[in-house]
């Protein structure tokens, strides 16, 4: 991969191109409404990290990324959070 790739792990990329969100404790459908409000102002290649306590976000985030054409990279939960990153399309 060349360092042009929008495809770096999030811990490479320089901290403008990454991005956090912490949606713990808002209800559906607010953490996805602040991810897409947020990715209406990324670039392609800029990833979001967004932490959430709401299990629906674990249907919501997949299928929102999908729909859009972002690419979800990491999905997972520990104990009562759920962790979503997301590279921007």
């Amino acid at each position: 991969m060349s360092d042009s790739s929008p495809l770096h792990p999030a811990s490479t990329l320089p901290e403008t191109q990454r991005h956090h969100i912490d949606a713990r404790r808002l209800l559906c459908p607010m953490p996805v409404i602040k991810a897409q409000d947020l990715i209406k102002t990324l670039q392609p290649g800029d990833v979001l990290t967004l932490v959430a306590t709401d299990p629906g976000t674990l249907q919501d985030i997949p299928s929102w990324t999908r729909v859009h054409g972002h690419n979800l990279e990491l999905a997972t939960q520990t104990n009562d959070e759920y962790h979503f990153r997301i590279i921007v399309r």
